[in-house]
């Protein structure tokens, strides 16, 4: 068990994954603290969970729960650089789901709230799978011990 956390927290000490996550953890956990509690103009659990049942994804209640955590808690532990090759994987998910069941049928441009802005956030989360939190995180300190 202790080597595969240690597989999953290995990284390089490089400042390019760094430079990405804190700037994706930031928007990600403003988009589940709009989800989850209603901030920066958000509908909070009740309405997103009333609009993700109104589009199929049910239940709405438990769906809008799943994906304002994962964004939510998913970004805080970008911004960290804590368990980030995990927490990339939930938001990479979550980032297809939000642009197969959402976005798809829009086009690309998110003038026309098309999956644009998803598939960036999509490709981000995959690059921190690959690339892990680098470094200035807490990764780092702790694949040291």
């Amino acid at each position: 068990m202790k080597t595969f956390v240690k597989k999953i927290i290995a990284t390089e000490n490089h400042l390019n994954p760094m430079a990405l996550r804190i700037p994706v953890g930031i928007i990600f956990v403003a988009h589940g603290a709009q989800k989850l509690f209603g901030w920066f103009g958000g509908y909070g659990l009740e309405g997103t969970a009333q609009w993700m049942a109104s589009i199929s994804l049910n239940p709405g209640y438990l769906m809008a729960l799943l994906a304002g955590s994962a964004e939510f808690f998913g970004g805080l532990a970008l911004i960290l650089g804590l368990l980030v090759r995990p927490a990339a994987a939930v938001l990479a998910f979550t980032m297809i789901v939000a642009i197969l069941a959402v976005h798809i049928g829009n086009g690309l441009f998110m003038s026309n709230n098309g999956y644009e802005f998803g598939l960036a956030l999509l490709a981000a989360s995959v690059a921190l799978v690959i690339s892990g939190a680098g470094r200035g995180s807490l990764d780092a300190m702790l694949s040291k011990v």
